[in-house]
């Protein structure tokens, strides 16, 4: 269930893994890349996921047609309008979409400040195109290690005045979130909000350090907080948002069902969780499906869905004033 009059949002959505597959098949005719199909449904398996994988990084390798027909910053510029486009097609009020510069970069060894850049562009045209409201959270992604991730921060607090938060995010069982405390603080220093993945592929201590030492306003999964009930009474009483992505979350196999997921009990014990996509294109779902098939599958009850949906508004990283007009615009649209 979808409240109407609540504005529908996405808190946490990689835009570097929601690529079309027409987008991709283009760019690799456009820049002789070679693909493993030639159409849409011949390449679908390649770059979404149709059985549970054995772990995050698993997960990870559907990126791999995605960034890997980013041969220049046309085409992160054009995936970054085409994510805001379908947002909106998708009836989107407000997407927080986040990237990490150097991924994107790697493939084609793209310059991290051109691809940040070049992703600004193009959530700006299409924002200017389709009116929605967005906000950009740039990642670091702990899998490159310490050193290379000051040089990706680097680059995004070039653009820093774009950008609303900064996202650690990658392989978490073996970049452990301590080695990045001063890469975090040096983006808090400028201003920005901050969101941590933790508790998706190690356990609830990965999440307490997330809020205690890197300061996280919100948690990306936070799937293993449920394993420690003094770390879930602090997450209900610091207001502590978690991005929960319940697809995501099975394919990735951190639970082992809808069923299993922790989401309802977040909710039943008062923690400001909200219900996300992740990388809609490689899960082959949107926001819509985790609403009215993932939720109730993982046992929410209708009133708990609503409170997620009110949930993302609370911890959404606008200003007061920012979420009253995104309830105005709502109220107007409304019948």
């Amino acid at each position: 269930m979808i409240d109407p009059a609540l504005p529908f949002i996405d808190l946490h959505r990689h835009l570097d893994g929601n690529v079309r597959l027409s987008t991709i098949l283009d760019l690799a005719e456009q820049h002789g890349i070679p693909l493993p199909a030639s159409d849409e449904e011949g390449l679908r398996p390649y770059v979404q996921v149709t059985e549970p994988q054995p772990g995050v990084m698993a997960f990870l390798e559907k990126f791999r047609y995605m960034v890997g027909v980013l041969a220049d910053t046309d085409a992160c510029r054009r995936i970054a309008y085409e994510n805001v486009l379908d947002a909106h097609q998708e009836g989107l009020d407000y997407v927080e979409l986040r990237f990490s510069p150097l991924f994107m970069a790697q493939p084609h060894r793209l310059d991290p400040r051109e691809v940040v850049e070049a992703v600004i562009d193009g959530v700006e045209a299409g924002r200017r195109e389709s009116g929605l409201t967005v906000n950009l959270i740039g990642i670091l992604s702990r899998t490159y290690g310490q050193e290379l991730a000051w040089q990706e921060l680097k680059a995004l607090l070039t653009f820093a005045d774009k950008l609303v938060a900064i996202d650690l995010a990658g392989d978490e069982a073996n970049y452990p979130g301590e080695w990045f405390t001063e890469h975090l603080e040096r983006a808090r220093q400028r201003g920005l909000h901050l969101t941590v993945h933790a508790g998706e592929s190690a356990g609830a201590q990965s999440v307490w350090q997330a809020v205690q030492e890197l300061r996280a306003e919100r948690l990306g999964h936070a799937v293993h907080a449920i394993e420690d009930p003094r770390l879930m009474a602090y997450l209900a009483e610091k207001g502590i948002g978690i991005e929960a992505n319940l697809t995501s979350n099975v394919q990735t196999s951190t639970v082992s069902s809808y069923a299993t997921h922790p989401l309802r009990h977040f909710l039943e014990q008062g923690l400001l969780a909200t219900i996300n996509t992740d990388d809609p294109g490689i899960s082959g779902i949107d926001l819509r499906y985790e609403y009215e098939v993932a939720a109730p599958a993982a046992g929410l009850s209708p009133e708990q869905i609503i409170q997620a949906q009110r949930n993302a508004l609370t911890v959404a990283f606008l200003s007061q004033a920012e979420k009253e007009n995104l309830i105005a615009q709502k109220q107007t649209k409304m019948p």
